[in-house]
C-alpha cells in the first residue's frame, strides 16, 4: 500500500470498517476515526453466519496499516479488520487464514508472491425472484443493436469502441487514489466485460486488494446508472468472468518457480507446487468456484478451465505457466477461481494445495501443450486428465473427502462451517424454477 496510518489521519473523521463473511461478501460499519484506531469496534456475528444467536458478539481489529481515504466520501476512509473473540483470533477469521498461510509457506522457507485478474462486467441487471415471477434480464449496451461488439470478439478493444470503458477508467483512478496499484486494465472477451489486475503481493494483501476492487468497482458503476456484476456466468452464450490467480514462492530475492536449466525455465519446486494443484482440483473447486453460478462458467467454449492439466502458454487447462523471458517473472496461474469467491480462503486454498504437493512430491507428469477442448473423451481418459466438477454439490463432496491438505492453515470449524452454508445455499437456490426449464418443459 501507498498510503500509511501515519500520514492518512489528517482530517478523517469516518472510518468504514471493512470485513468479510465466510461466502467473501464484504461487510462495514461505519465509527469515528478515534474509535477505529482504538480497535473499539463490535458486530452481531449472527446476522453474517459466523456465530449463534446465544453467543454472537465478535470484535473487529483495525488493521490501520491498511487505512485508505475514501476518494467519493468527504473525510471518510476504508480500513480491513480482523476478527476476534475473547482477546484471540476467531477461527472464522478469513482474513486470518490467509495470514496463516503466509506463516505456513515461511515455515517451509518460503515467501508467497499472488497476484490475480479480476474480471468483471459493468453493465445493467434487472431482476424478481417471488411466488409466480421469476425474471432476470441483463442489458450490455455495448452488443448490437445498442452498439457493434460482437459476442466473445470484444477483447481489448480500444475506449473509442467500448461505451463503458469510461467506467473502467474510472475504477482504476478511485483504486489508485486508495493505494491500489492495479498493474493492468483492459475490456475482457465479451460486451461489457472488463478486467482489473492486482499488483502480487502476499495472501492477505491480494484478499484485501480483491475486495477493495470490487467496493470501488460497485459504488463507481451504480453513479453511472451501471451495476459492476462480479457473477461468473450472467450471460448465455458469452464467456464468464474468472479471477485467474497468479503464485510464485521466494526465497529471499529468489524466484525458487524459476530454472534456467529446465527447457521451460521452471524448477522442481515449480511441479511440484502444480501437481499440489492438480491433485487437489477437484477439492479446491469448491473454495475458487464457490457458487451454482460457476459451474455455468466452467463449460468448454468459454475459454474457461474444466481439465485438471498443465501447460505452457495453454490456456485449455486448469494450470497455465505463462510464457515469460525473465526469472521474476516465472510463475503459476491457476485458471478455476472466480470474483465470488472469498479471496482470503482461495489464496490460502492455493497456498496449501501447492505447498502440499511440494511436501509430498507429487509429479504433475508433463504438460499437454495441446487444445484439451479438442481433444477426444478417450484421448482425455488415456493421457489421466481429470475434470473439475460439474456442480457445487459435487466439488463440496470433494471437498469433504480431501480436506486434510488445508488443516495445517485453515481451522476445521471454518472448514465445517463453509461446507454447512454451501449446502444451505444450493438448497436456497434450487428451490426456484428457472426460465430454462420453463423453456425444455412447458410441453
Amino acid at each position: 500500500m501507498e498510503n500509511t496510518h501515519e500520514d492518512m489521519s489528517d482530517g478523517i473523521e469516518w472510518v468504514d470498517v471493512h470485513y468479510v463473511d465466510l461466502r467473501g461478501r464484504l461487510h462495514s460499519v461505519s465509527v469515528t476515526y478515534e474509535r477505529a484506531s482504538k480497535g473499539d469496534v463490535f458486530f452481531d456475528g449472527s446476522s453474517v453466519d459466523l456465530a449463534d444467536i446465544s453467543d454472537s458478539d465478535l470484535h473487529l481489529v483495525p488493521d490501520m496499516s491498511t487505512l485508505a481515504k475514501i476518494p467519493w466520501g468527504e473525510r471518510r476512509a476504508r480500513v480491513h479488520a480482523d476478527i476476534w473473540v475473547d482477546g484471540k483470533p476467531f477461527w472464522g477469521n478469513s482474513r486470518g487464514v490467509a495470514r496463516n498461510a503466509s506463516r505456513y509457506a515461511k515455515e517451509h522457507g518460503f515467501r508467497e508472491l499472488m497476484g490475480a485478474e479480476v474480471e468483471f462486467f459493468i453493465h445493467k441487471v434487472e431482476f424478481k425472484v417471488g411466488k409466480g415471477e421469476l425474471i432476470a434480464r441483463v442489458i450490455n449496451d455495448e452488443e448490437p443493436p445498442t452498439w457493434s461488439l460482437p459476442t466473445k470478439r470484444a477483447y481489448e478493444v480500444t475506449d473509442s469502441d467500448s461505451p463503458v470503458a469510461g467506467v473502467r477508467w474510472e475504477i482504476v483512478r478511485a483504486l489508485r487514489k486508495m493505494g491500489i496499484k492495479a498493474t493492468i486494465h483492459h475490456h475482457e472477451v465479451a460486451p461489457n466485460q472488463a478486467e482489473i489486475s492486482t499488483a502480487s503481493q502476499d495472501a492477505v494483501g491480494l484478499g484485501d486488494d480483491i475486495l477493495t476492487i470490487k467496493f470501488v468497482a460497485k459504488h463507481i458503476a451504480r453513479t453511472w446508472g451501471y451495476v459492476a456484476n462480479f457473477m461468473p456466468k450472467p450471460v448465455f452464450g458469452d464467456n464468464g468472468s474468472g479471477m485467474h490467480i497468479h503464485a510464485s514462492l521466494w526465497k529471499g530475492n529468489i524466484n525458487v518457480f524459476s530454472d534456467d536449466s529446465d527447457s521451460h525455465g521452471i524448477s522442481q519446486y515449480c511441479r511440484y507446487f502444480i501437481g499440489g494443484l492438480l491433485d487437489h482440483g477437484r477439492a479446491l473447486a469448491a473454495i475458487v468456484s464457490p457458487t451454482t453460478n460457476s459451474y455455468r462458467r466452467l463449460v468448454p467454449g468459454y475459454e474457461a478451465p474444466i481439465y485438471l492439466a498443465w501447460g505452457i502458454a495453454n490456456r485449455s487447462a486448469a494450470v497455465r505457466v505463462p510464457r515469460t523471458p525473465s526469472p521474476k517473472k516465472r510463475r503459476v496461474e491457476f485458471r478455476p477461481p472466480d470474483p465470488l469467491a472469498n479471496p482470503y480462503l482461495a489464496s490460502a486454498a492455493i497456498l496449501a494445495a501447492g505447498l502440499d504437493g511440494i511436501k509430498r512430491k507429487i509429479d504433475p507428469g508433463d504438460p499437454i501443450q495441446r487444445n484439451i477442448y479438442h481433444m477426444s473423451e478417450r484421448e482425455v481418459k488415456e493421457l489421466g486428465i481429470k475434470t473439475l466438477p460439474k456442480s457445487l454439490d459435487e466439488a463440496l463432496e470433494e471437498l469433504e473427502s480431501d480436506s486434510e491438505f488445508l488443516r495445517p492453515i485453515f481451522p476445521r470449524e471454518l472448514i465445517e462451517k463453509y461446507i454447512e452454508l454451501k449446502k444451505q445455499e444450493i438448497l436456497r437456490v434450487n428451490l426456484y424454477p428457472s426460465p430454462a426449464e420453463f423453456m425444455e418443459y412447458t410441453w
